[in-house]
């Protein structure tokens, strides 16, 4: 059996709760894009969990909303979903939720969810420094390896002792070292439109590594923003969009708007893959709405 995700600490508490019930021989780790394009091969053996239903799989775990770009699974389909703070939240209640995994769950619905305090993001301690080192927009490389390894410890040791490994202490000093870099560039390459704070990467050859969640540090008077990003191998453009976590002011279903452009997530976080050529031209009209809606 093998489990589909996405690779950060949702993806991973995903991957703990279920493979401490099923035998999982195999983590495939994906872009929810992937699964919406049916560009990843999915059979009647694997776990979807934390992405898009596809009805090839045997079971499935999500809670994004749904949006008419979504695919809806079938009365009685095997697995769970809901609208809640994490897809891992799901899958624990589906295998019984064994206390052994509460605190994961509460951490990573935290992460996930982005209820985040500014001592969270200045300073992020046990799960949610570790979370970090898992998320794909926080700019430490390839990580499909780490990932699979971290599933392993995380399932075998105090999140203490996960922290003190050599490999993950490393991505963590790492972090650390970046983030005076960090910040100046996002303060570089960012502005202020209205309430918007926008930020577009598609210039830069390369971003310093960093937690995605400082650029709301550097404009606390912003309520949403807007960052542009290319997807893998430049084949399309990533706008994703977010509320502040310290300016909870946004009125804007993001899920609902990025769902006008083919993509989705949800009320205060949500992403659309746009098509290199009139990138621009749609990445205004979010823009707009992202203002108008104050």
């Amino acid at each position: 059996m093998r489990l589909v995700t996405r690779g950060d600490l949702d993806g991973l508490a995903c991957a703990v709760i279920a493979s401490s019930f099923e035998k999982i021989d195999d983590i495939l780790l994906v872009h929810p894009q992937e699964i919406t394009d049916r560009a990843v091969v999915i059979d009647d053996q694997d776990i979807l969990a934390n992405l898009p239903y596809d009805e090839r799989c045997a079971t499935w775990f999500d809670h994004h909303l749904l949006t008419d770009n979504n695919q809806k699974p079938p009365e009685g389909f095997k697995g769970k979903f809901g609208i809640a703070p994490s897809a891992a939240q799901l899958v624990w209640e589906h295998y019984g939720s064994d206390p052994r995994f509460s605190t994961l769950v509460e951490e990573t619905n935290r992460l996930d969810a982005a209820h985040l305090s500014r001592e969270d993001v200045l300073h992020p301690q046990r799960y949610i420094l570790f979370g970090f080192t898992l998320d794909g927009r926080s700019g430490l490389g390839s990580y499909a390896g780490y990932f699979k390894r971290c599933v392993e410890w995380v399932k075998n040791m105090p999140i203490d002792e996960v922290l003190e490994l050599e490999e993950v202490s490393a991505l963590v000093e790492r972090l650390r070292e970046q983030t005076e870099s960090f910040l100046h560039t996002m303060e570089a390459i960012s502005e202020l439109r209205d309430n918007v704070i926008l930020t577009d990467l598609r210039p830069l050859d390369e971003i310093p590594p960093g937690n995605r969640f400082l650029i709301y540090t550097l404009f606390p008077d912003a309520n949403v923003s807007l960052r542009i990003h290319w997807g893998p191998e430049k084949r399309f453009v990533v706008a994703a969009a977010g509320h502040s976590i310290f300016n909870r002011t946004c009125r804007t279903n993001l899920s609902v708007l990025m769902s006008r452009f083919g993509g989705g997530g949800h009320v205060g976080a949500a992403t659309t893959p746009l098509p290199p050529f009139g990138a621009n031209e749609t990445i205004d009209e979010i823009l707009e709405e992202l203002i108008k809606n104050g």
